[in-house]
């Protein structure tokens, strides 16, 4: 027979084996609910942190900068005036040329040989006139005498004149053959830069291929550049006058800044109806010949100020499909993207337009892991933390902003 045993303390009638099991569950209810972890709940990330640059409006000058090609002021095409062998060329390819300096010397033996024919046939006309003169004053006298007919004396009147006549012409060819012979040595017309010769010596010249070699000025510069129609847009009043240029700058091809400032001295009236640009040139010193012709360098248009604008790092601005924008950290430092307006570069800086107010904090680091409505730890540029592995307080880098952003990547 089983017997049941009741300890002091327990409701009479109640088996021990049951009351222990009511007693085991609860105490594995018990210590369920007390040894659950606080820790091992999921918790907030913490704020990003962030530099931000509280943005003020400022004026700004209005540049429009588009790519450009250099050419010489006067670019001069040498040619032969007479024809004959060349010679002998007489200066260095690519050297620069004084105006007047000979560049290439032709045969001068045949135009030396029609000089000496036309001065000796000057000579012969000129004794003629002499001749034909004494002839006239001879019969002259005659005439006075009544010694000769009227007509006697006409005639040798006529035949001075027509010696006279005579003369003058033997006097015009034999200048010709002068300027001819002038001619076979062919001189700069205009200083610069020489090119390169067309013609090498021994080389056959006539007059109708007579294209020797090219100068061009280098000093002042001409600099050609056209504006589109989305460049014009970026100008108030969509249009450049030439009252409405201040200046022109150049960039050259490695990045640096032209030292010389330019003027517009050229802008086309009417705009390509194949390209849709509009034409324009300006004009440079260059006394030391630090631009050459051909070059292709980046003009930059003033055009003017514009106020109430804000000026933002390059990195900070968002392009998307919708058009571009920027971060700003709101008032409880949560993330808000702002649709904005730009101009142009203005060195490592946007310019926008439109979209910004003073005093607002464009967020200018970590926007690939901002969100909108995210919440952030703002910082100025100049704080932003600068603790590294190896200082004294590297153990609490741990906690620093530079490993949180760490661990939320």
């Amino acid at each position: 027979m089983l017997r049941t045993r009741i300890s002091p303390g327990h409701p009479a009638g109640l088996p021990l084996t049951f009351h222990s099991v009511v007693i085991l569950i609860a105490l594995i209810a018990g210590c369920s609910k007390s040894g659950t972890d606080p820790s091992n709940n999921p918790a907030a990330p913490p704020p990003l942190p962030v530099t931000v640059l509280a943005v003020e409006p400022t004026r700004t000058p209005i540049i429009v900068e588009v790519i450009a090609q250099t050419e010489g002021a006067k670019e001069t095409e040498v040619r032969a005036r007479v024809g004959g062998i060349l010679i002998k060329r007489l200066y260095q390819e690519g050297e620069p040329v004084k105006a007047g300096q000979p560049l290439f010397q032709i045969d001068q033996i045949p135009y030396q040989i029609a000089l000496a024919q036309a001065r000796a046939n000057r000579a012969e006309a000129k004794a003629r006139v002499d001749q034909a003169a004494r002839e006239a004053a001879r019969l002259k006298g005659l005439l006075d005498k009544q010694s000769i007919s009227r007509k006697e004396y006409d005639d040798a009147t006529s035949t001075s004149a027509l010696s006279q006549a005579i003369l003058q012409a033997t006097e015009a060819n034999m200048r010709q053959a002068e300027l001819n012979l002038s001619y076979t040595t062919v001189t700069a017309p205009v200083s610069g830069l020489s090119g390169r010769a067309v013609k090498s010596e021994g080389s056959l010249i006539v007059t109708s291929d007579s294209l020797l070699t090219s100068i061009h000025q280098s000093d002042p510069m001409w600099v050609r550049f056209s504006l589109s129609e989305s460049d014009m847009a970026r100008v108030p009043g969509g249009r450049l006058t030439q009252k409405a240029v201040t200046g022109v700058q150049l960039v050259l091809p490695n990045g640096a800044a032209y030292s010389k400032p330019g003027r517009l001295n050229f802008l086309a009236t009417s705009i390509d109806p194949n390209l849709g640009t509009q034409q324009f040139r300006a004009e440079f010193e260059n006394p030391e010949g630090a631009l050459l012709p051909g070059q292709f360098v980046r003009a930059r248009i003033l055009a003017g100020e514009r106020d109430s604008v804000f000026l933002v790092p390059q990195a900070a601005v968002v392009q998307n499909e919708q058009g571009r924008l920027v971060f700003v950290a709101d008032a409880e430092n949560k993330v808000t993207p702002r649709p904005v307006q730009t101009g142009e570069w203005q060195g490592k800086d946007w310019v926008i337009l439109s979209g910004l107010n003073a005093g607002d904090r464009v967020i200018i680091d970590n926007l690939m892991k901002l969100r909108p409505g995210a919440m952030v730890a703002p910082h100025p540029p100049q704080t932003a933390p600068t603790a590294t592995l190896g200082d004294k307080a590297a153990p609490a880098a741990i906690n620093s902003p530079t490993t949180v952003s760490v661990r939320q990547g």
